[in-house]
């Protein structure tokens, strides 16, 4: 499949790319094609927020149950084995709503619908490239707006900043394999996201490299050096990611992934979280938040439980 993006890049052909959690499950479809998959998808960073009356009701996971593995985690952090790892867990949730208006309904820079099987709907930018130039805009830190002063609350917090250092570290690290000259453009700034009834800010930033003329054909192998993505695992990323699949008792699927379009010029991508399942039961939504020695187990499962809405 890589060798497939690459020579769609080399053939300046857009289309439509699909990967899974692990980059094992990966899809590329010509946009030209698109029409015959039941597919929709929708990337516009100045869309306009419209209000709707839809919640979702959710049937989470016990508390004691999450802490049981917040615990697992800590003592991997404690012996060395991970830094920050991503616990993740997926909800039950009841809505009369189909994935089709699901899609239509939610607001959200990156938004795609998979068949009858999954839709996301994220804030979350994984990488653009654009005249040469490769970027990736990490997003660790969220906070209920409505707390006072939230902003500075969320900046001055030093386990939240612990935390997107590192994974600021992580992402530095994956653009130097793939391009040079690799920098921090902007550090720790703050995105307003409309989580359904609640106001949210989320803490990102923005990281850029070179790359040569000739990275269209060379995108799968781009795309196959950086996934799985690492805002979204931890770090070290393989040993983060080996304990994230003994200790989750599901699988992430989809769930956590990527998907973007090539244009045939430029390419733009976002990472597949706030992300509804559906399955033989009904709907699951999966959701977490990032873990280290400073975490707290209740304001994490309290965050896992905040990012599960319908913007």
């Amino acid at each position: 499949m890589w060798d497939k993006l690459n020579s769609l890049g080399k053939d300046r052909k857009p289309f439509l790319f699909i990967s899974d959690f692990e980059a094992k499950e990966l899809m590329a479809i010509p946009l030209d094609e698109l029409k015959n998959h039941d597919i929709e998808y929708s990337i516009n960073e100045d869309y306009k927020y419209q209000e709707h009356p839809y919640e979702l009701k959710k049937t989470p996971i016990e508390y004691s149950a999450y802490k049981k593995k917040f615990d697992y985690v800590q003592e991997r952090i404690k012996n060395g084995d991970t830094y920050l790892l991503n616990l993740t867990a997926q909800t039950k949730i009841d809505t009369d709503l189909s994935l089709k208006e699901i899609f239509k309904l939610a607001n959200a820079h990156y938004k795609l619908r998979y068949k009858d099987k999954f839709v996301c709907f994220s804030p979350e930018k994984f990488i653009q490239i654009h005249n040469d130039t490769i970027s990736t805009f990490p997003m660790k830190g969220t906070i209920d707006a409505t707390v006072p002063q939230a902003k500075d609350v969320i900046l001055a917090n030093e386990k939240e900043m612990a935390e997107h250092i590192m994974v600021v570290d992580l992402l530095r690290n994956d653009l130097s394999i793939v391009s040079k000259n690799v920098r921090v453009e902007q550090f720790r700034y703050i995105i307003n996201i409309d989580a359904g009834k609640k106001k949210l800010l989320q803490v990102s930033s923005h990281i850029s490299g070179d790359l040569s003329s000739t990275w269209h054909e060379n995108i799968g192998n781009i795309l196959k050096n950086i996934l799985p993505v690492g805002s979204i695992s931890g770090t070290p990323k393989k040993s983060t990611l080996d304990i994230i699949k003994s200790i989750e008792d599901y699988k992430r699927g989809f769930f956590s992934g990527v998907f973007g379009i090539y244009d045939g010029k430029s390419f733009d991508s976002g990472v597949m979280i706030r992300f509804i399942e559906k399955n033989k039961d009904g709907y699951v939504y999966k959701s977490g938040g990032g873990i280290t020695l400073d975490s707290n187990s209740k304001s994490e499962y309290l965050e896992l439980l905040d990012k599960i809405y319908l913007p």
